[in-house]
């Protein structure tokens, strides 16, 4: 029984390693996240929407590619601090910069946006 493996084998069982631990982390992170949000106050603040932008996210697969866009939205508080938040498309495009209204959220998590 040989115990020694030679130097592709070990590159190939280091990379599947890694490959593993960065979904474990990145899971974790999402996890950490998820649960930080629920436990945050849910707040709502006068706030004034200073920027909105995309990304747009490829992903490759064996016979086709897709993609998706992620959406983000800057809000300015009365105090002068700005947060982004990341939404859906659809209530990313029912906002528009200089919009002024009331903004809730909860941890980082976007609940809503009224006009005033």
């Amino acid at each position: 029984m040989n115990f020694f493996f030679g130097g592709s084998e070990l590159i190939f069982i280091f990379s599947v390693l890694l490959v593993f631990a960065m979904f474990v982390v990145t899971l974790v992170r999402g996890i950490s996240q998820w649960n930080r949000n629920n436990h945050a106050p849910r707040l709502s603040v006068e706030a004034t929407v200073t920027g909105k932008r995309t990304a747009v996210h490829h992903h490759h697969h064996q016979n086709y590619t897709s993609r998706s866009t992620s959406y983000y939205v800057t809000f300015q508080v009365e105090s002068g601090d700005r947060m982004e938040l990341p939404m859906n498309g659809s209530d990313y495009g029912q906002l528009m910069e200089g919009d002024r209204g009331r903004l809730t959220f909860q941890g980082t998590r976007y609940v809503g946006f009224e006009r005033l």
